[in-house]
């Protein structure tokens, strides 16, 4: 099998691709951008980079996310118990339908836009807590201090999870997205930590509802009156689907966000001529975004698809099972879609990037993470006029984790 570009060696991701994906995606797209890999685990996958290929694959409906399309041996990402693997990422219609219609609503954008007010409080309590720790000068991690704690304030506050918890949450996340070779055995305790703590917390919400969305969500299940893990009727989730959902929100709600404010503040400190305009015009943020999330997203690649019938892709054919990755971050860095695509410029029109995806699989919490991202910069542009990288650039260190595009940490001084 081909390795070309040191993409993986002996079946485990290079520092290469974790720390420098775009050079590696720019000779892919040019030279082999259908190619065959060797995935995170070891079995072989197919890897698309250019923007239309991406794209129209995001929308193939012949594309499944069901694992049961899978070939036996094939790449399938997260090995999650039932109880959690239920959910939206693993589904195709009329099951994802069906249960995106009953969570969709939580996520409009004239839903979203009442948590307006909520999320800039809580960006200023810790902003706040920057202050009071360092007086008018500090410095600090600015994922630690406010790119992590922000969004899993938001997420659990909208799904109703105790402030207890969420350090738990937080940790059992990072274990997933990132596991550690050398501990082979933290993942699976993750996934039981998760699963006992969605357990405890459903049958606290059945005891003592709240207004809450994970409270809608299991009135939604009881009182369509299922019983066990049947699937039925347009308005019904069964118990494994209600966990499942849950899981997804918190975990995505929560992973996606934090990525993408690191490397939007990122972005903003190595380019000081940006970073001024952007001061000086603060109404430019909304569309700023769309250029944040274009020019480094959250996720390297898509969740991984499964053709039910040998397709073609570019000028490849995949047989039918074989595992499909669709690289979000080659796509959008591609220059026949976007000129100058490397260049990060706020100036330019960034719609129709594919970071969040696109199709019946768009990013249900798209709304919801672009306000977050809006208000998370909005609050450090007024509040830290002065803030700087604290360090070399090239001493940044990433996660080692396709799953996710993100920071370990942000050095900053203000």
């Amino acid at each position: 099998m081909s390795t070309d570009q040191d993409l993986l060696t002996d079946g485990r991701l290079t520092d290469g691709l974790l720390t420098h994906p775009y050079a590696v995606y720019d000779r892919l797209r040019d030279t082999a951008p259908v190619h065959r890999v060797t995935g995170p685990d070891g079995s072989p996958a197919w890897l698309v980079t250019r923007y239309d290929d991406v794209r129209e694959a995001l929308a193939n409906p012949l594309l499944s996310l069901d694992k049961r399309h899978a070939l036996p041996g094939g790449y399938k990402g997260f090995a999650l118990p039932p109880a959690l693997d239920a959910n939206l990422l693993n589904m195709d219609p009329p099951d994802h339908t069906r249960i995106r219609r009953l969570v969709g609503r939580a996520f409009t954008t004239r839903r979203v836009e009442q948590l307006r007010a909520p999320i800039r409080r809580t960006a200023d309590h810790l902003l706040d807590a920057l202050g009071t720790s360092g007086g008018p000068h500090g410095s600090t991690d600015l994922i630690a201090a406010y790119a992590a704690p922000l969004p899993i304030t938001v997420i659990c506050d909208l799904l109703g999870v105790p402030d207890g918890h969420r350090r738990d949450f937080r940790a059992w996340t990072d274990v997933l997205v990132a596991p550690d070779p050398a501990r082979p055995q933290a993942a699976k305790e993750a996934v039981v930590a998760m699963l006992g703590f969605f357990t405890q917390l459903l049958a606290a919400k059945r005891k003592e509802p709240a207004d809450d969305l994970l409270s809608d969500l299991i009135a939604v299940r009881d009182e369509s009156g299922s019983t066990g893990n049947d699937r039925a009727g347009s308005d019904r989730l069964s118990e494994d689907e209600l966990m499942s959902l849950a899981f997804l929100i918190l975990f995505a709600g929560y992973e996606n966000t934090v990525q993408l404010i690191g490397t939007a503040v990122l972005a903003l400190l190595q380019h000081p001529d940006q970073l001024a305009a952007l001061r000086a015009d603060p109404s430019r943020l909304p569309a700023a975004v769309e250029e944040f999330v274009r020019y480094d997203g959250p996720a390297l690649l898509a969740i991984r698809r499964f053709p039910r019938e040998d397709v073609t892709i570019g000028d490849v054919t995949v047989p039918a099972g074989e595992t499909v990755l669709l690289s979000l971050a080659a796509a959008n860095r591609d220059p026949r879609r976007f000129p100058d695509a490397d260049r990060f410029d706020l100036g330019r029109d960034a719609t129709g990037h594919l970071a969040l995806g696109h199709g019946i699989h768009y990013c249900l919490g798209a709304p919801l993470a672009r306000l977050e991202t809006e208000i998370a910069l909005a609050a450090l542009l007024e509040r830290l006029p002065d803030l700087k990288l604290d360090g070399d650039p090239g001493d940044l260190r990433w996660r080692p984790s396709l799953r996710a595009r993100g920071l370990l940490a942000l050095p900053v001084t203000y």
